[in-house]
């Protein structure tokens, strides 16, 4: 009886090793297939996601280092003569509000970092694929994320207007706003397109610059004027984050965001500024039929795949993973340049081929 309970025993616990078993290599399977939250909430600490969640923006501290700062502010120097002031009907502010500074100076913008020869664009390349960025763009994008706008370098000198108040989930006539959504679900953080500014100068507390309405990506009636253009008595409810350079800013352009204007006796403020979308959605449409070649020339493996078109994840669709998180069952392999790897998802063969005389395409 004893050698028969032994044996039952040991039964037991095979069946369950066999059966953990499947359902790990199920559960592996499942989770690549659909993209889901495991390896992007591993990454970013349970207060972000918290604090993303309830405020609609993050801070990320010291992504990049002094050296690396100084590089780009040296491009930026280089190019100096590119930057386009907004004047006139371009500029963003409603004369004789808190935003329009001192009236005359508007920001300036300087664009095509992408497209510069290095040393000058490795910096602003980096921002595609960096792998301490890598994690948040997964959080809040799914991999498979992609750039949607061409990035910006924005400049204040003191006294410059900023940015009255936009975005947000309502539009102005009071209308749900679908392309700018924000949304959780099973604890899952999605945006339609998220904005990640990268400081390049610091920001005192008063100084001037980005600032939000927190929480505000969840508000259900549109942006009050007196709130859109810096009403004084609710300026209390622009938060204007204290930055240092190489910070990073991160929001869901569902959440109502501008700029202060600078301080009439502050240094220039400098942020270079990216928006990225999910893999199948667009909000821009530079990349119709193509990103500029300049643009791609030189990208590494991992930076371009952040430069595909819209399309779904399955259908062949590059896709980063850190790579410790990489699974090697997967079509994947490391990317020479730092801790990731480039993995695509295929569907079958006969699949594929189906499609192939049914469309005459290679993809349906």
């Amino acid at each position: 009886m004893h050698r028969n309970n032994l044996t039952a025993i040991m039964f037991a616990i095979y069946l369950t090793s066999q059966r953990a078993f499947a359902f790990q290599h199920h559960f592996k399977s499942l989770t690549r297939a659909l993209g889901t939250r495991s390896s992007a909430q591993a990454s970013i600490s349970e207060e972000e996601r918290y604090l993303f969640d309830i405020e609609g923006f993050l801070v990320v501290k010291n992504v990049f280092s002094k050296d690396e700062v100084a590089a780009a502010n040296r491009a930026v120097d280089a190019h100096g003569h590119e930057l386009k002031e907004r004047r006139g009907a371009l500029r963003n502010t409603k004369t004789g509000t808190t935003l329009s500074g001192d009236g005359k100076t508007g920001r300036r913008d300087l664009a095509g970092m992408l497209g510069w020869p290095s040393p000058e664009s490795d910096f602003f390349r980096s921002v595609l694929a960096h792998p301490k960025l890598v994690p948040y763009y997964h959080a809040f994008l799914g991999e498979g994320y992609r750039m949607d706008h061409l990035p910006l370098v924005l400049t204040q000198r003191g006294g410059a207007e900023g940015f009255h108040l936009h975005g947000g989930p309502i539009d102005d006539l009071g209308n749900p706003d679908f392309y700018l959504t924000y949304d959780v679900k099973r604890e899952v953080q999605r945006t339609s397109l998220l904005a990640v500014a990268v400081q390049l100068t610091p920001v005192e507390a008063g100084s001037g610059g980005f600032c939000v309405v927190r929480g505000s990506h969840k508000a259900n009636f549109k942006v009050p004027e007196s709130l859109v253009h810096g009403d004084p008595n609710f300026l209390s409810h622009l938060h204007q984050p204290e930055l240092e350079p190489g910070d990073v800013v991160m929001w869901t352009e569902a959440t109502a965001h501008g700029s202060l204007a600078r301080a009439t006796e502050a240094p220039e403020r400098r942020t270079a500024l990216f928006r990225f979308a999910p893999s199948n959605i667009a909000y821009a449409r530079t990349y119709s039929p193509s990103w500029p070649a300049e643009i791609l020339a030189g990208l590494s493996e991992a930076q371009r795949s952040v430069l595909e078109p819209p399309y779904n994840n399955r259908l062949d669709r590059p896709f980063l993973k850190l790579d410790g998180l990489v699974d090697h069952e997967a079509d994947g392999h490391a990317d020479p340049e730092g801790p990731l790897a480039v993995e695509r998802q295929s569907r079958s063969a006969a699949k594929k081929k189906f499609d192939k005389d049914v469309f005459k395409t290679d993809y349906f």
